[in-house]
């Protein structure tokens, strides 16, 4: 007797995590296909604009990245690992369209770290300015966005991954397709890059002056793996 696919009807999309969707969308399911949609269309178009500069651009990569995970779907592997493998996509996209245009790519400089990095960079652009510091900070996020245009390719998009996307370590490795020592080094090496540049211009710690305790300063300023 002809028996016909059937989906889990008892539980609604919204409460799978993505490894469930991804393994529904594999069988056809265009309700856990739109549900992944909306639970990461913002941040991957977040991701795309800050490498791009570009919203309309960024709308469009982030349209066929989610058109190819659906046309894909069975090279998906349940691992608990969604986000590194949607990423790894986007990324893909954006290197086509990278080395098809003239220009390089531009990437802004985001605050914080999924690792709980505490080095002068997250500071430099972290949210904790006081009203005092703000036309500096912005003043600084402008010439960011300069001076990580400057930056080779790969260590740009490693710095975006780790700290816009908030993937770990592991995870940007995998997006790159390269180890993990080697994320930290490109990490380490965009970092270093943009706090001697930030230096060149005369742009500090904003850290640095608020605090009397300037003893720790070699501490802070360290940039942590």
């Amino acid at each position: 007797m002809a028996t016909t696919a059937t989906f889990p009807s008892t539980e609604p999309t919204s409460t799978l995590d993505d490894d469930q969707l991804m393994i529904r969308i594999q069988s056809g399911d265009r309700d856990a296909f739109d549900e992944l949609v909306e639970r990461h269309q913002s941040s991957v178009i977040g991701f795309l604009f800050r490498n791009t500069r570009d919203i309309q651009l960024a709308e469009d990569l982030a349209q066929e990245t989610f058109l190819r995970l659906y046309d894909n779907a069975w090279d998906f592997l349940p691992r608990g690992k969604f986000r590194g493998f949607m990423f790894r996509v986007a990324r893909n996209l954006l290197i086509d369209v990278v080395r098809r245009q003239t220009n390089d790519v531009l990437v802004k400089a985001v605050k914080g770290s999924a690792d709980g990095d505490s080095d002068a960079m997250a500071r430099l652009v972290g949210e904790e300015a006081t009203p005092e510091t703000h036309a500096r900070r912005r003043e600084l996020r402008e010439l960011i966005d300069e001076l990580l245009a400057e930056i080779p390719e790969d260590q740009r998009l490693t710095f975006t991954l780790h700290h816009f996307a908030e993937l770990p370590l592991a995870e940007v490795a995998d997006v790159m397709e390269t180890n993990v020592a080697t994320t930290k080094s490109r990490l380490r090496l965009a970092r270093e890059k943009l706090q001697d540049k930030l230096l060149t211009r005369g742009f500090t710690d904003p850290a640095r002056g608020d605090s009397d305790d300037e003893a720790q300063e070699p501490e802070e300023a360290r940039v942590d793996d």
